[in-house]
């Protein structure tokens, strides 16, 4: 059984729109690119090509990216290294000021 957390005020679609609200909720904006700036935390949003969301990578400070390959270990890769037909490709980066 899967479990996770959906907040209250944003509603339970797998839309992009959705997601960027959900993710504005923890202080994440929309941002052009996901080149690295010191002092920000970025994710990257990934959709398939039916524009549904698949798929999200989060920046490390080394400014590489980590993803959660279903029940496999997190690795490390490019931004676009996980883009393909399982996971789609990145659509939408967001930022946020890193928390000290």
């Amino acid at each position: 059984m899967f479990i996770y957390f959906w907040p209250n005020d944003v509603p339970r679609e797998e839309t992009i729109e959705a997601f960027e609200q959900a993710f504005s909720l923890l202080g994440f904006s929309p941002c052009k690119n996901g080149d690295y700036e010191n002092g920000y935390e970025r994710v990257a949003l990934f959709l398939d090509d039916e524009k549904k969301p698949t798929h999200m990578a989060r920046q490390l400070d080394s400014g590489k990216w980590t993803s959660k390959l279903g029940g496999l270990e997190d690795i490390e890769h490019d931004l676009t290294g996980v883009e393909g037909k399982e996971y789609g490709k990145v659509a939408h980066c967001l930022k946020r000021s890193r928390r000290s």
